[in-house]
């Protein structure tokens, strides 16, 4: 009998050990508001003087500098259901020259009831936006509410890239090049196609498709290292994934995937199939990641380099420690403050987590 305890005290311990093992690590961190009283602040960039631009999910543009929030006019309607509504927002590379800003929003405009992803740009005058031209836009219009994608970023040779999501319709669209949605996009500047896009002289092919067989990618951000593009998009029940992005992969998505049916049911009984990208990491369960940055300064000693992506879900920055492309350690960070929107590192090297029902934040290492 005298041995039943301590055998006990160890099975627990076993147990309980094994569990955590499966969750990221809580790190100690700090952080301070430096934008309080936000809503959904879908995504936010930073202007060359300091201050900020930040999109509210629900239809507004907000300048906030010296503490003070500006509304931004000039917007035009703004599609609001479920999961899509104002999302990205991002700065021409040459922003200080000509005053360029790119935003991806839901859209009513176009073929059908409902609406759908659409990119465009404007000319930022104080407190106004002009020349609103959109770039591309979706087709056709869905009244459903979810996956829009839409995470915007231009890369170093000043092409802009976009996400949009499978729209859930999952059985037609995401494996289909012909047809919009469940895929990353990449266009010029001025919206014109690059000719050397992997699908651009495939016929009835969407040329501005650079990858496709995706979900809903939420995050998406450049490698500082590589220039590469990594994006991170929701599974359904189990398989969110990490991907780098390459010219006319396909990401499987449903074909392949990680995770299952909401109602624990499977739709597919495969995880990889020939001539479909494995993930670089998923997760099981799903954290619903939202926002996507990549560590690139001296703030944080040896964070550098970490990857950060939000979870909406469990509300905590994840933190994932990146060895040889693989995901080799993820840590909590900024646990329980709210669902994690959007990550950017901030021109003073700092970054900056936009949260939902409470604002932006400023993460500090102790």
């Amino acid at each position: 009998m005298k041995l039943k305890l301590p055998i006990i005290c160890l099975i627990l311990i076993s147990i309980l050990t094994c569990a955590q093992d499966k969750n990221p690590t809580n790190t100690e961190n700090d952080y301070k508001i430096v934008v309080p009283e936000l809503n959904i602040p879908w995504g936010f960039t930073f202007l060359p003087d300091g201050s900020m631009l930040i999109t509210e999910k629900a239809g507004e543009l907000i300048h906030y500098k010296n503490e003070k929030k500006t509304t931004i006019s000039g917007l035009p309607e703004i599609y609001v259901r479920g999961q899509g509504g104002f999302m990205d927002v991002v700065l021409h590379p040459n922003f200080e020259d000509n005053n360029l800003v790119y935003f991806s929003y839901a859209s009513s405009e176009g073929e059908g009831n409902g609406g759908n992803t659409t990119i465009a740009k404007a000319k930022l005058e104080n407190t106004s936006l002009k020349d609103w031209n959109v770039l591309y836009k979706a087709e056709p219009n869905t009244r459903r509410g979810q996956h829009f994608g839409s995470r915007l970023v231009f890369d170093k040779d000043g092409y802009l890239y976009f996400t949009i999501g499978d729209r859930g319709d999952r059985e037609v669209n995401p494996q289909d090049i012909t047809r919009d949605c469940g895929k990353v996009y990449r266009i010029n500047d001025d919206g014109t196609i690059p000719t050397d896009n992997p699908f651009f002289n495939k016929e009835s092919a969407k040329k501005a498709i650079y990858s496709y067989g995706h979900r809903n990618p939420q995050g998406m951000t450049l490698h500082p290292k590589t220039g590469a593009i990594w994006t991170h998009e929701h599974g359904p029940k189990g398989g969110d994934e990490i991907n780098i992005i390459e010219a006319g992969k396909n990401y499987g998505w449903p074909v392949i995937s990680y995770g299952i049916n909401y109602n624990g049911t499977k739709f597919t009984d495969i995880t990889e199939k020939e001539g479909m990208e494995q993930p670089l990491h998923y997760w099981d369960p799903s954290i619903a990641p939202s926002g996507m940055a990549f560590i690139d300064s001296d703030k944080y000693g040896d964070w550098n380099g970490n990857l950060l992506i939000g979870s909406l879900k469990f509300q905590y920055l994840d933190m994932c420690t990146l060895k040889n492309n693989k995901v080799v350690k993820e840590e909590r960070l900024l646990n329980r403050l709210g669902r994690v929107r959007c990550v950017e590192q901030g021109p003073d090297g700092y970054i900056y987590v936009g949260i939902e029902n409470l604002g932006i934040v400023k993460l500090i290492r102790k």
